[in-house]
């Protein structure tokens, strides 16, 4: 009974996720502005991360949290370049 509990809430969960990465897809295709598109990019890594993570529980192995945890990292310091090379024009000083 717990098995197929799971199973639901994880495909439920899946389906919303995805639905909400296209979301954040067609806002980095066709946002008006870069901040848009920027905000739409750091959207989409956290519901990766949170697609991983789901997978994950439904699969019970661990190496998907471990790929959520880069995807985060990577995520976070993608976002923080980009909003620096929007202020001022350049990454690196």
């Amino acid at each position: 009974m717990s098995a197929i509990i799971l199973f639901t809430a994880v495909s439920i969960t899946l389906v919303l996720l995805g639905l909400a990465l296209i979301i954040a897809a067609v806002r980095i295709f066709i946002g008006p502005r870069a901040q848009d598109r920027i905000l739409a990019l750091d959207a989409s890594y956290v519901i990766a991360m949170l697609m991983l993570v789901t997978f994950g529980i439904g699969s019970g192995r661990s190496v998907y949290f471990e790929a959520a945890l880069v995807i985060s990292l990577l995520g976070f310091v993608a976002t923080v370049a980009l909003a620096k090379f929007l202020m001022r024009g350049e990454v690196i000083e």
